[in-house]
């Protein structure tokens, strides 16, 4: 394989502002004998003077469509859904293999244009773990917006649009500020995967804040349900990837039953797949409307946004570009693992629409 060329395409999506490659990886990977584009963004927080004097080409933004056919194109969250046939290879979050709707979509666009997908989602290693996770991120930010979904339950208020922080201190001393605030104790917490990367977040986060957390992993969920201690707190957080073999953790009646419980933080953030584990609602949140009121008597809210790590632009962009790196060095090499077990699943799913 000739050198590889890497396109990092600007992101299309609202409050979307992180980057997989940071200008120092760039500058790796253009020694190792990559070309490496990036597109002007008007959002992405890492400058492109930085990608600049990296040494790479800069081209304008939202012209990925019409790079060489070469190009491999690597982005982080979806593509616009305009319906266009998709020629070329795309490293990206794809959210297709679990029976999404948009998921069907794009893998029929990817079809028509003989294009493929490496699903960043299922980039793993031999042992089945992904080589890299914006999870952590996810699960601090996560713990966050739920937290404020808490607060403004008890000030009666509904929950303000959130915004990126400059960093995790600074969005901690915020929370810490408005909890101080209140006349009433802090809320308890439990975490399901709290041993993964996104529980260790989110947990994280509630110490940070002096919020008691009850940590639950596989050993904890084995028996299948139900499992009433999680409406015995005031927060539960699912940190899980659900798959067929997931129980549900909160049942469609939960509004109904006696509990403690007002916010669940849905860090996965999964409604439409047929393996959602919280069935109380069926839609995502958004940063603008962070929070769906599931019940008034007593009030439950759900938060569930896709893409929290954006609430930490920086730290979870440095962060992650870094656990990337070494996979995206061996793009010359398509045949190796990493990179042919994702070729092996897109194929498997593309074969189905």
């Amino acid at each position: 394989m000739t050198a590889p060329h890497l396109w990092v395409r600007a992101e299309q999506r609202d409050n979307e502002t992180r980057v997989g490659l940071t200008p120092s990886g760039a500058a790796t990977l253009l020694a190792q004998g990559f070309r490496v584009t990036v597109e002007t963004s008007d959002t992405r927080v890492i400058p492109i003077d930085d990608y600049a004097k990296a040494g790479c080409t800069i081209a304008p933004q939202n012209s990925w469509p019409d790079a060489p056919d070469d190009a491999i194109i690597f982005g982080l969250k979806e593509l616009p859904d305009d319906g266009t046939d998709l020629r070329h290879s795309h490293i990206m979050f794809g959210h297709a293999y679990k029976g999404q709707s948009a998921g069907q979509t794009l893998l029929k666009r990817f079809k028509a244009g003989k294009g493929t997908l490496y699903d960043l989602e299922y980039l793993t290693d031999d042992t089945g773990r992904r080589v890299a996770a914006f999870g952590y991120w996810a699960g601090f930010a996560g713990a966050a917006v739920a937290v404020k979904c808490w607060i403004a339950q008890i000030k009666g208020t509904q929950t303000a649009p959130i915004s990126p922080y400059e960093n995790a201190d600074a969005l901690t001393a915020e929370l810490q500020s408005e909890l101080s605030e209140l006349d009433t104790k802090r809320p308890e917490a439990l975490v399901i995967g709290a041993l993964g990367r996104v529980g260790t977040g989110a947990s994280d986060l509630c110490k940070r804040l002096d919020i008691s957390v009850t940590g639950w992993d596989m050993a904890q969920t084995a028996h299948g349900g139900p499992f009433p201690e999680i409406l015995n707190h005031a927060l539960f957080f699912n940190c899980i990837l659900a798959g067929p073999q997931t129980p549900i953790f909160v049942p469609k009646n939960a509004a109904t039953l006696p509990r403690s419980l007002r916010v669940i933080g849905d860090i996965a953030c999964d409604p439409d797949s047929a393996f959602n584990p919280v069935p109380v609602y069926d839609r995502a949140t958004t940063w603008e409307n962070p929070a769906l009121r599931v019940s008034d008597a007593p009030p439950l809210d759900l938060t569930a946004i896709d893409n929290l790590p954006s609430m930490l632009p920086l730290e979870s962009s440095v962060d992650y570009a870094a656990q990337l790196l070494n996979t995206l060095s061996s793009l010359s090499h398509l045949d190796g693992p990493v990179w042919l077990r994702a070729k092996a699943l897109f194929d498997k799913h593309q074969a189905t629409v």
